[in-house]
């Protein structure tokens, strides 16, 4: 079991966590998608490493940013 954590950018409402946990979760792997809409913190538990740019593109595919 793996825990990892992006800060996601441009987040508003609940809407914009369904979308940012519907795209992380389709990752191979994600077990959990836990987003603090107030501070922008997506913690994700997988069974492996998840790639960083995976990650990204998929923030990326639901319409936000990942910060840094």
């Amino acid at each position: 079991m793996s825990t990892s954590s992006v800060t996601v950018t441009g987040m508003t409402c609940d809407h914009c966590v369904s979308s940012v946990t519907e795209e992380i979760s389709a990752l191979p792997g994600v077990t959990a998608v836990n987003v603090d809409l107030a501070t922008g913190t997506v913690v994700i538990d997988s069974t492996t490493d998840l790639d960083p740019g995976a990650v990204a593109d998929a923030v990326e595919e639901a319409g936000y940013s990942v910060a840094g």
